[in-house]
């Protein structure tokens, strides 16, 4: 597997167990319907796990454009090599927001709200104000970046697996997301992943969902520009203190 394929289809996964635990828990009639916050966070959590399972060994398991841009911003990738793992991490994101659609598809169809229906695909504020949403993804994706700094070397080894245990080198990475969403999700949702939120954004314009609205373009900025500015932030802080 090539880093391109790696990117993709971790990404994929990424998306396909994050949506997937919202779709069970605000679609209509599904098992897990009602489950609450934790439910979200901790799917979305094990979703981030099992992606950097996947793509870890062949790419180092980025899934995430803020993450490769602060990686580039702090020396440690190649930006020659951004757009390439940038377009894997949107075509994998949209492909596991599609297969999200696919298995609850009866739920989106049984399901009257359209917020529902489009949180399935990407985030929404719970009080719409743009500073403070762009504040709080900038926040947010700087804390993920800024933490993976130091809890794991970015050029990794050969086989590029964090901390060279494996699988294991994962949970970081999810414990840390997990934490994010649970301390600071509350606000936006906590995309602090641009392909994580516009790619299946544009799934969910083109999908046949009845009744779903306009997937709320006039906010899909936030979740873009916030992640990128707050990945920035990190990698310039990072490289402060590491001089």
């Amino acid at each position: 597997m090539n880093e391109f394929t790696a990117e993709l289809i971790g990404t994929m996964f990424v998306i396909l167990l994050g949506n997937g635990v919202v779709a069970n828990v605000v679609l209509s009639g599904t098992k897990g319907a009602n489950g609450g916050w934790i439910v979200i966070t901790t799917g979305w959590a094990l979703g981030v796990f099992a992606g950097v399972v996947i793509a870890g060994p062949y790419s180092g398991a980025h899934l995430n454009p803020a993450v490769t841009i602060g990686l580039a911003i702090a020396g440690k990738f190649d930006w020659a090599s951004a757009p390439m793992f940038i377009l894997a991490q949107f075509i994998g994101a949209m492909l596991g927001a599609l297969l999200v659609w696919l298995i609850y598809r009866d739920h989106f169809n049984e399901t009257p709200d359209q917020g529902c229906k489009a949180a399935v695909f990407c985030t929404a504020p719970a009080i719409r104000n743009t500073t403070s949403n762009l504040i709080g993804e900038i926040i947010g994706t700087f804390v993920l970046i800024f933490v993976i700094f130091y809890f794991t070397n970015p050029e990794m080894g050969e086989d590029k697996t964090p901390f060279g245990l494996g699988s294991l080198g994962a949970l970081p990475v999810a414990f840390l997301v997990w934490g994010i969403g649970l301390s600071l999700g509350g606000t936006t949702g906590y995309a602090i992943n641009p392909a994580r939120d516009l790619g299946p954004r544009i799934m969910h314009c083109l999908l046949p969902i009845p009744n779903k609205g306009d997937g709320n373009w006039s906010y899909a900025w936030i979740p873009v520009v916030g992640p990128i500015i707050g990945a920035a932030i990190a990698a310039v802080l990072f490289l402060v203190l590491k001089n």
